[in-house]
């Protein structure tokens, strides 16, 4: 089994919330952060598979069309490409947000399917999130966690940036080899 990175989207790799974009509907309001796709070739770079888990309850709402958020990952797939990492797999939940399923974070449920389809090693592989629904899910799923932004959280480590975290991650992934 492999370990592997999970990383949330909204907020960790891209703006959300900010002074150009409130939420992203389209791939043109898609503005990465400041070192996220580097962040992502970096781990590619130390053998990891990055994998993103989102809620886009939107969807479920009716404010975004599946066919545009699908449209919106391959657009993050594309400019992560272009800074010469990948992510192998972009999973989501588009239930409302009161929906009860167990894909939407702070449930395990899209950490535990991408594991099993791609024999992941969940208690070796690292989550990381801007929220602590996105914490949650990780240690639901028995996962070490990095919460990005300015604590306090339950994760393991916080870091500002996922730019500024890659060298923890990568300290936490080589743990117990």
């Amino acid at each position: 089994m492999e370990k592997a990175v999970f990383l949330d989207r909204d907020g960790v790799l891209n703006e959300m919330l900010s002074n150009r974009v409130k939420f992203v509907n389209n791939t043109g309001q898609l503005y990465l952060l400041e070192g996220a796709a580097e962040a992502i070739a970096e781990f590619n770079k130390a053998g990891y598979e990055v994998f993103v888990v989102t809620n886009q309850g939107g969807v479920g709402l009716g404010y975004l069309k599946e066919k545009n958020l699908v449209r919106i990952h391959e657009h993050l797939q594309s400019l992560v490409r272009d800074k010469g990492g990948s992510i192998t797999e972009i999973a989501y939940c588009a239930h409302r947000p009161n929906a009860g399923c167990e894909c939407r974070k702070p449930g395990p449920g899209m950490l535990f399917d991408l594991a099993a389809r791609h024999n992941i090693d969940l208690s070796g592989s690292v989550m990381a999130g801007d929220h602590e629904r996105d914490i949650e899910a990780g240690k639901k799923a028995g996962c070490k966690t990095v919460f990005i932004g300015d604590g306090p959280s339950s994760a393991d480590l916080i870091a500002p940036s996922l730019h500024s975290a890659v060298q923890p991650i990568l300290d936490l992934l080589s743990e117990n080899k």
